[in-house]
């Protein structure tokens, strides 16, 4: 497999964030026992999103393959910066260098939209992805105690700023 073989479309449709909250509750609890909060919170802020949705302004990343959603990413347009945010990938399609490839792909939706900051929120145990937003510059600028995915874990924004790169 190779990330080629993905489909990448950035047009949202009906039922696309439905799906992106499930990935988001099965994964999540499959491999990080994250609990039905988390859930809520995504699908919560799904829905916010979805109001607010403008694609001028907001870019969506859907990989598809063999007819199905097998990850997804979404840039958040928030006044003078861009929040990163759903970004997930069905287990089996990990280190195919979707996660690069999508990467660049946010990076150039920021260039196009000249805006030169973004953040994002995750927690302390998701090593691999903060390990790619570190290779693509972000850096950890806060860090808090959280119980809101029903275990305890620290929550960590990390920030990126074009200009310092």
């Amino acid at each position: 497999m190779k990330p080629d073989d993905v489909h990448i479309r950035t047009t949202l449709l009906p039922g696309d964030l439905g799906y992106v909250a499930y990935l988001h509750g099965k994964i999540y609890a499959e491999e990080c026992s994250y609990g039905p909060n988390f859930e809520g919170y995504v699908l919560e802020s799904l829905g916010e999103f979805l109001h607010q949705y403008d694609p001028a302004k907001d870019r969506v990343w859907i990989c598809e393959h063999e007819g199905g959603m097998i990850g997804f990413l979404a840039g958040v347009h928030r006044g003078d910066s861009v929040q990163l945010r759903y970004f997930i990938f069905l287990p089996e399609y990990r280190g195919i260098g979707l996660g690069k490839k999508l990467m660049d792909s946010f990076i150039a939706y920021m260039k196009e939209l000249s805006i030169t900051k973004a953040y994002l929120w995750t927690t302390n145990e998701q090593h691999t992805a903060t390990a790619l937003y570190a290779r693509y510059g972000f850096k950890l600028t806060e860090e808090k105690p959280s119980t809101a995915f029903d275990k305890p874990l620290i929550e960590q924004r990390y920030e990126l700023d074009l200009n310092e790169q």
